[in-house]
């Protein structure tokens, strides 16, 4: 379908529906009882909570049990891909965000030594989207949004989950505490560790990469000192500090660096200050030292559930699939988990067939381990490379791309997780 954007602009719209929120659904709540209609959420991530606000808006009850006592505001994910935007907006949540964020026409992977570089250019993607560009923001600033959105007690926070049973008529949560939470469906946002899922019985088969990944922010202003730096850069280099790569991505007041431990580098002597300030003058050498606030390493997996739905117990985001954070699709793909899910609870909980959520399997899944997954790792393994002369030819390969807004646009409606909802919404 299209939206109308006013001016007499029209843009399209991705499948499911942002309208379908808008309106509440059938009041059922005498005919099931109102734990025979809720939903409770585990997680309070963005995943988990603009879930939340979906079913919220539709007239669903719901409440979300996050273990955390607040808002989780560490190193997370920062890109926001334009179908993503295009679904906050229905929301009234993507200009708040914009407003907090950097608007990113273009994104591009680089030479270090020699600045050549190759750009992608977002706009070719204006008749795709309402959003032609990617939007960097914390993604704790988009929780804080939706938090708001949701009335007070929705969300319970430093409320862990530590058990999921199911029946027939719904599924039961334990808490730490040892209160038991009814619900008529219980979704599983709470990450790689997922309870929810594990109340599935369900294996979460995949890999972890060999390396360990250090981020640091500074508020060095990179793109001052390195000619044609975009807010998204995903850089070769052969300096030893590193493995062949590290990636440089802004967002307001700070710059996000991952790096990579040099060869025969362990991951506790990469976490030595030292360590990280030779990283950084390797990147650009200056006659102070860095200011990094925020330090952590992580492990990149790249695994995937075989279902997102048992019974009474359904998975959205990390909890059903984890990937390389290259190419910023882990969250995004959570988000589309969400808009896709609460559709389908609002018409199971207004009267559809409850097989209907395995639609939502259908749909998900695959774009999850084809679209996300795989492109992930082959953004991955590009980076990884360390010939100089593959290096070069790749390099040149994608500058060609770039050069084609035909090809371009083709690639970045993939990229941009566009071609994957469209594919996702002809299945039934």
């Amino acid at each position: 379908m299209e939206i109308d954007e006013g001016a007499g602009r029209r843009r399209h719209c991705l499948s499911p529906s942002p309208r379908s929120f808008l309106v509440r659904a059938p009041d059922d709540a005498e005919r099931l009882g109102v734990a025979e209609q809720k939903v409770t959420i585990v997680g309070a991530g963005p995943v988990g909570l603009t879930l939340a606000v979906l079913l919220h808006r539709a007239g669903i009850p719901v409440t979300v049990l996050e273990a955390g006592s607040a808002i989780a505001e560490e190193l997370r994910a920062s890109t926001f891909h334009p179908p993503t935007l295009d679904f906050l907006d229905a929301l009234g949540v993507a200009a708040p965000l914009v407003a907090q964020g950097l608007v990113t026409p273009e994104w591009q992977i680089r030479l270090h030594e020699t600045g050549e570089r190759a750009v992608f250019d977002l706009s070719v993607l204006r008749e795709d989207t309402a959003h032609p560009y990617r939007l960097q923001a914390e993604q704790h600033k988009l929780s804080h949004l939706l938090l708001a959105m949701l009335p007070e007690g929705t969300v319970r926070f430093a409320a862990p989950v530590v058990s999921a049973v199911q029946d027939a008529r719904g599924a039961t949560l334990t808490l730490e505490s040892g209160e038991r939470v009814r619900a008529a469906y219980a979704a599983g946002c709470d990450g790689a560790r997922s309870i929810v899922r594990r109340a599935m019985d369900l294996e979460f088969p995949g890999d972890t990469y060999p390396e360990t990944t250090i981020l640091a922010t500074t508020p060095f202003p990179f793109h001052e000192v390195m000619p044609g730096l975009s807010n998204v850069n995903y850089v070769w280099t052969e300096r030893p500090e590193f493995s062949g790569t590290f990636s440089l991505l802004r967002v307001p007041g700070k710059w996000r660096a991952s790096l990579h431990t040099a060869p025969d580098e362990s991951v506790e002597e990469a976490l030595r200050p030292e360590a990280v300030e030779r990283k950084l003058q390797a990147i650009h050498p200056k006659p102070t030292p860095y200011e990094v606030p925020d330090l952590r390493p992580y492990r990149i997996h790249q695994r995937i559930a075989g279902d997102y739905r048992k019974g009474r117990l359904v998975l959205a985001g990390d909890s059903a699939h984890l990937n390389s954070p290259s190419g910023g699709m882990g969250m995004n793909g959570g988000i589309h988990d969400a808009f896709e899910l609460a559709e389908t609870l609002v018409a199971v909980l207004s009267g559809a067939d409850d097989g209907l959520l395995d639609r939502y399997t259908r749909r998900r899944r695959p774009v999850a381990e084809r679209e996300i997954i795989a492109q992930a790792d082959r953004n991955r393994a590009r980076m990884r490379e360390r010939d100089p002369g593959r290096r070069r030819a790749m390099l040149a390969e994608m500058q060609a791309l770039c050069a084609d807004r035909e090809r371009l646009r083709a690639h970045l409606l993939r990229t941009s997780m566009i071609t994957g909802l469209r594919d996702a919404a002809r299945v039934e």
